[in-house]
């Protein structure tokens, strides 16, 4: 059989049922991807700006404003802000602590799914190797009933049962290296977003509590 003349579901076939959980994991993957990308873009704001126009209405003693900017603004950074200045009036540590307790609700919902991202990415390419393994096995299987049964062993039997047992391998690591790759660039996405939510958060204590 010749995998380049194989339709893609001929060859999906030819590797088993470990080929499904693959398949699987490939779209639990990019279902999480296309989440994360389409929430993160919905979140992106000018930080500095933002963070520019809250200081100027506090500044005057807008709070209300202030509070409205907040409101308007759909981002983790502007719930995290709006909880510094309902404290406003309050002591350094006690705006602190509304600030941190709102980066306690935010920072999980922006990781949310990430773990499962790696999780599948890690999965995958041992998928793939369970799925080679037991067509290894059966691919023996098949040699010694044939040698048993004193059938001839031609290296057709052999090799075609090889390849066929490497296709989950090769599936495996097709969903595995994009996936961790993606999961990476994720990952350094949501930490400059963080680090950017703990610039804003600080400037604005310091502007609070001069």
């Amino acid at each position: 059989m010749d995998l380049w003349k194989m339709s893609l579901w001929q060859t999906f076939l030819a590797g088993g049922p470990v080929m499904w959980p693959i398949l699987l994991c490939s779209i639990f993957a990019l279902a999480i991807i296309l989440d994360k990308f389409w929430h993160l873009n919905k979140i992106r704001i000018d930080t500095q700006q933002f963070l520019s126009s809250i200081l100027e209405k506090m500044k005057h003693h807008q709070v209300k404003e202030a509070l409205e900017i907040c409101e308007k603004t759909k981002s983790p950074i502007s719930h995290i802000l709006k909880a510094g200045i309902l404290k406003y009036d309050r002591p350094r540590p006690q705006i602190k602590e509304a600030i941190e307790d709102a980066s306690l609700y935010e920072i999980p919902r922006l990781e949310k799914n990430l773990s499962m991202l790696a999780t599948i990415a890690h999965i995958s390419p041992l998928l793939g190797l369970l799925g080679t393994v037991t067509g290894m096995v059966r691919c023996f299987q098949t040699i010694q009933s044939k040698a048993t049964s004193f059938h001839p062993v031609s290296p057709g039997d052999l090799a075609g049962g090889i390849w066929e047992a490497l296709l989950t391998t090769v599936a495996g690591l097709i969903v595995a290296i994009p996936t961790f790759i993606v999961y990476n660039y994720l990952v350094s996405r949501i930490n400059s977003f963080i680090l950017e939510m703990e610039k804003a958060s600080t400037e604005l204590v310091n502007f609070l509590t001069e």
